[in-house]
């Protein structure tokens, strides 16, 4: 059944990083139902031929008012970034959804495991504030990698949430350079945590020059691939 496209009007606009930007926006029609690590998908009336379809995580769970959150980083000659930096408060968005399957399993009956790069870790970060606002966290860790201190998402927030829950594990890293580069820097942190040990729900989310290299080494270690919970954007 198709979703419902709706528009959505723009409640506030923040800057998170340098970089990256965040949209609060409120659906026109009908609330917008969906899980912690699913997106929606805008229609911009962009590019050589509109409406330009791009997906956007949902970084924040379910609001009583039924705002949703969005967040995004200015690409370099983006067209849809571009257009989504010069909206303003007031403006009207096209959207629908929700999509995907990047979703906690129905049973928590191992450690979890996020990695993510930069702008991956919105999914990973609607996840986390839904299973602290449910209680203690599980066993968690997570490696986020970003291009420089200052464009660590969410950085104040999630060292709070460790200091919090004792059961939650913050590994941020600093890495800007090739694809190759940035798995390795993450490599460095996921080897202790896999190595002989018992296995972890694992839930990957990034671009495929991440995800991909970092899927195979847990594949190597003796995961399956339906094991591995991955989410890309490119």
């Amino acid at each position: 059944m198709a979703k419902l496209t709706q528009p959505a009007t723009v409640l506030a606009i923040t800057d998170l990083t340098p970089h990256v930007r965040q949209l609060v926006v409120l659906p026109k029609i009908q609330r917008v139902l969906f899980q912690p690590g699913q997106w929606v998908s805008l229609q911009l009336p962009v590019g050589i031929k509109p409406p330009l379809n791009r997906a956007y995580s949902l970084a924040e769970p379910l609001s009583p008012t039924g705002q949703l959150t969005l967040v995004f980083d200015r690409v370099p000659h983006g067209t849809g970034s571009s257009y989504l930096y010069g909206l303003k408060t007031g403006d009207e968005l096209l959207l629908s959804g929700p999509y995907g399957n990047f979703a906690l399993p129905p049973s928590l009956d191992r450690d979890l495991l996020f990695m993510s790069r930069y702008t991956g870790l919105v999914p990973i970060h609607c996840i986390l504030k839904q299973l602290a606002a449910s209680g203690a966290l599980p066993q968690s860790v997570l490696i986020t990698v970003g291009p420089a201190e200052d464009e660590w998402l969410y950085h104040n927030e999630l060292l709070a949430l460790a200091a919090q829950h004792p059961s939650f594990r913050y590994m941020p890293v600093a890495e800007n350079g090739t694809d190759q580069e940035v798995v390795e820097a993450t490599l460095k942190l996921l080897r202790p945590l896999v190595t002989d040990r018992p296995k972890v729900t694992p839930l990957l989310s990034g671009i495929k020059g991440f995800v991909r290299p970092l899927r195979a080494y847990l594949m190597e270690t003796g995961y399956d691939r339906k094991e591995v919970k991955t989410e890309t954007y490119d």
